[in-house]
C-alpha cells in the first residue's frame, strides 16, 4: 500500500474539473456508472456542493494532485432512511489497486458514524459474464470492506448495448437503538 504521501481533504467546488477529469473515463469507458454522459464542470460542482449540505465528500491528494475522491449520498429520500446513506468512490484509473479507495472508505465511515448514519450501502453494477466494459473488481473491494450482498437485480441497467445486473451492498456502523439520535448534517459535524 503506496498512501503514505496521499492527504485527505473535504472536497471544494473549485474541486469539479480535477475531480471530473478522474470520473469521465468512468462514464466513457465502462459500466461502473450507469450515466451515459459526461456531466459539465457546472453540474459537477453543484452535485458536490448539494453533497456538502450534508455529507461528506472527500478528495485524495497527492503532491497537489486529486487522484481520487468518495462521496455519500441519501439511501433513499423519505426520512425514515435517514440513518442510512450510499457510499460511491472513484479513482485515477493509474491510482486502483493501491490502497487509496479503502482509505478514503475508512475516512468516510469515521465520518459518516460520527455524524450518527448507521447503515452504508453500496450500489454497484454487475456483468453478466466477460464484459470488456465491467468486472467485479468492485464487489471484491466491498467485500474486503466487510460489506455483504443483501440485494441483487437482473437485467436492470443497459448500457454499451448490454443489459448489466445490479448488486446492493451492506455494512453496519453501529448498533440500533430504539430511538436513535438525529443525524447531524456534516457541515454541523465537529471537527
Amino acid at each position: 500500500m503506496e498512501n503514505a504521501s496521499v492527504i485527505l481533504r473535504p472536497a471544494r467546488e473549485d474541486d469539479a474539473e480535477a475531480l471530473l477529469a478522474i470520473y469521465a473515463p468512468y462514464v466513457t469507458d465502462t459500466a461502473i456508472t450507469f450515466e451515459y454522459d459526461v456531466p459539465s464542470r457546472e453540474e459537477f460542482a453543484e452535485r458536490i456542493r448539494l453533497t456538502l449540505e450534508r455529507y461528506p465528500y472527500l478528495v485524495a491528494e497527492e503532491d497537489g494532485t486529486a487522484v481520487g475522491y468518495a462521496y455519500a449520498s441519501p439511501f433513499h429520500p423519505r426520512a425514515a432512511y435517514g440513518w442510512a446513506a450510499e457510499l460511491s468512490v472513484y479513482l485515477d484509473r493509474s491510482r486502483r489497486g493501491r490502497g487509496l479507495g479503502g482509505l478514503l472508505y475508512r475516512k468516510m465511515e469515521d465520518i459518516l458514524l460520527r455524524q450518527g448514519i448507521l447503515n452504508l450501502n453500496a450500489c454497484i453494477a454487475f456483468p453478466r459474464g466477460e464484459d470488456p466494459h465491467l468486472t467485479t473488481a468492485s464487489i471484491s473491494f466491498h467485500q474486503k470492506m466487510g460489506y455483504q450482498t443483501v440485494g441483487h437485480f437482473h437485467q436492470c441497467g443497459y448500457k454499451f448495448g448490454r443489459w448489466y445486473d445490479m448488486v446492493w451492498m451492506e455494512k453496519m456502523l453501529g448498533h440500533h437503538p430504539d430511538s436513535p439520535s438525529p443525524v447531524i448534517p456534516y457541515p454541523l459535524l465537529p471537527r
